[in-house]
């Protein structure tokens, strides 16, 4: 294993988009997003990913110098991505929705011509820190089939939720709507692991543990036909109100073939404040009560702890480690 200083990891993934084409205050969201993953223990949306963005870069799949535009219709922003990764534009919107939200007490993002939305969380979360309300969804390329179907329409669509609590660290809710995230099947297919039976269906529509033919295959949705309905209300969310494709018409993100996938996001942030009286403290007694039970716990504080437990440094394989460094010199490609 390779142990790497925080900052000095952000550095590298900065470095090694540099050597694909992409300014540095483009690089420099997409790595500290990356980095934060692995420090979340989300290794599948961490720095398993710069390899296949830099070659996406160099290919013109992700365009490497496109810098987010905004514009602001009311409550309403609309962030084009202009095909770059997501990350920039995430930023730019969740920063024009803080001033939005303070003014209107409601702000609605959406993100169009966009990639890989990352670790979900991460886009909620600094809105809780701050006393608001914040809501994400983002669609990708399609896994899943509808309920009762054979053939993926629908990507895992990620769904996250953020609200603040009266100390300490915010409520935090990230979920695939997926059985488990993608990526999960992407890293044991890289490592030649088997997966645990309820994750995937092969290209025929049987349970699989063969990484191989769950990636060529399609995924199981959470919950059943619940979850499957849930990813088509956020296509609809995303791709529909954002005029981007579809997760049966976006390319993969795990190659550098084809054109540029077109995802898109949608964030909601709520101002409590403008509502009832109270927020914070009601929500407060839910959550104790929560946690007064025995074995019970709020969701994301797991993942906040791993991150705390890794504020310093980061670990990642030896393998990994090369790859990144050769590519950062220009010597992998």
């Amino acid at each position: 294993m390779a142990s790497l200083d925080i900052q000095d990891a952000i550095a590298l993934v900065t470095e090694v988009f540099g050597k694909a084409g992409m300014p540095a205050d483009l690089a420099a969201p997409a790595a500290r997003a990356l980095v934060m993953a692995e420090q979340e223990g989300l290794p599948s949306h961490g720095l398993a990913r710069v390899a296949f963005y830099a070659a996406q870069m160099r290919t013109g799949k992700v365009r490497a110098d496109a810098a987010p535009k905004l514009e602001r219709d009311g409550a309403v922003i609309r962030v084009d991505a202009g095909f770059g990764l997501a990350f920039a534009a995430i930023e730019m919107g969740a920063k024009a929705a803080r001033d939005v939200v303070r003014d209107q007490g409601v702000a609605v993002v959406s993100v169009t011509h966009s990639h890989h939305f990352g670790v979900a969380g991460q886009a909620v979360e600094p809105f809780a820190r701050e006393g608001l309300i914040a809501l994400a969804f983002a669609n990708a390329p399609a896994a899943m089939a509808p309920w009762g179907g054979n053939r993926a329409l629908y990507g895992t669509n990620p769904i996250a939720f953020a609200a603040p609590r009266e100390k300490g660290d915010p409520l935090l809710i990230d979920l695939s709507l997926s059985h488990v995230a993608r990526g999960k099947i992407m890293l044991a297919q890289k490592s030649g692991d088997p997966i645990p039976e309820g994750w995937a269906l092969d290209a025929q529509g049987n349970p699989t543990t063969d990484a191989d033919a769950a990636m060529a295959g399609t995924m199981v949705p959470s919950g059943g036909a619940k979850g499957a309905a849930l990813a088509l209300m956020v296509e609809l969310l995303t791709a529909g109100l954002a005029g981007a494709n579809y997760a049966y018409q976006a390319s993969s993100l795990f190659d550098d073939k084809g054109p540029p996938p077109d995802l898109a996001h949608f964030i909601l942030v709520l101002d409590p404040a403008r509502f009832a009286p109270g927020f914070t403290a009601r929500a407060e007694a839910m959550f104790q009560a929560i946690e007064a039970q025995e074995g019970a716990r709020l969701p994301g504080a797991r993942r906040i702890k791993e991150r705390e437990g890794r504020s310093a440094r980061i670990e990642i394989s030896q393998q990994l480690h090369d790859t990144l460094t050769g590519l950062a010199r220009g010597t992998d490609t």
